[in-house]
């Protein structure tokens, strides 16, 4: 966590930091999102912040508990 900072982060952005070799950031976000959507506890807790599938980027909430559930990228 020395670099990576909690703060509102675009999803493509955050995925490709999570994925860099990704072909593309589209790829990268899906497979960030699948990750997601398979941690049950951690989709419990995006909810219970207000997430929405459609949004376009992640909260500084949303990713805080992204890194407690998935680690910093």
């Amino acid at each position: 966590m020395d670099n990576f900072s909690i703060r509102a982060y675009g999803k493509s952005e955050l995925a490709m930091l999570y994925f860099p070799t990704s072909s593309s950031p589209h790829t990268a976000v899906n497979h960030l999102m699948a990750w997601i959507n398979r941690c049950m506890p951690l989709r419990q807790a995006l909810d219970a912040k207000g997430y929405r599938k459609s949004a376009k980027f992640f909260t500084p909430k949303e990713v805080k508990e992204i890194v407690e559930y998935l680690g910093c990228p």
